[in-house]
C-alpha cells in the first residue's frame, strides 16, 4: 500500500500552512482523494507540492508551475518537460543576473553619493587642528 499523508503532515513537513495547501488544491495543483471530509494526499501529491514550492521559490507564477507539472509523463515522455524546464531556467537565470547587475549599479551609485556627501560635510566642518590654532 502506498504511503498517504494528511494535510497537517504535509504542512509540517514543508513549513507551510494548511491554508496554503488548500489554496494550491483550489488552483488544481494538488488533487487529494477524500475519505468523507478528510483529504488524503498521495506520494504524487507530495511530489507535486514539493515542485510547486520549488517553482514559487524560483519566482514562477502558478500557471507556469502547473504547466510544467502537467507536462510530466510517468511513462518516459519527459523530453518536452525537461526541454521546457531548461528554457525556463535559462530565462529565470537571465532575469536574476540582470537584477544582480542592476543592484550592483545601484550600490555603486549609493557609495558614490555617500562619498560626495561625506566630502561636502568635511569641507563644511572646521578641522580639529584649525580649531586648536585659533
Amino acid at each position: 500500500m502506498d504511503r498517504t499523508y494528511t494535510i497537517t503532515e504535509l504542512a509540517r513537513e514543508f513549513g507551510i500552512t494548511t491554508r496554503t495547501i488548500r489554496f494550491y488544491e483550489d488552483r488544481q495543483l494538488l488533487q487529494p482523494t477524500r475519505e468523507g471530509t478528510k483529504r488524503v494526499y498521495s506520494r504524487g501529491d507530495r511530489t507535486r507540492l514539493k515542485l510547486v514550492l520549488r517553482g514559487k521559490r524560483l519566482g514562477w507564477p502558478l500557471d507556469e508551475i502547473r504547466e510544467m507539472i502537467n507536462m510530466y509523463d510517468p511513462h518516459g515522455g519527459e523530453v518536452l518537460q525537461l526541454t521546457t524546464m531548461i528554457e525556463k531556467l535559462k530565462a529565470n537565470r537571465d532575469t536574476l543576473l540582470q537584477q544582480q547587475r542592476d543592484i550592483q549599479q545601484s550600490l555603486s551609485e549609493l557609495d558614490q553619493l555617500e562619498r560626495n556627501c561625506l566630502d561636502q560635510l568635511a569641507s563644511m566642518t572646521p578641522s580639529p587642528l584649525a580649531a586648536a590654532n585659533s
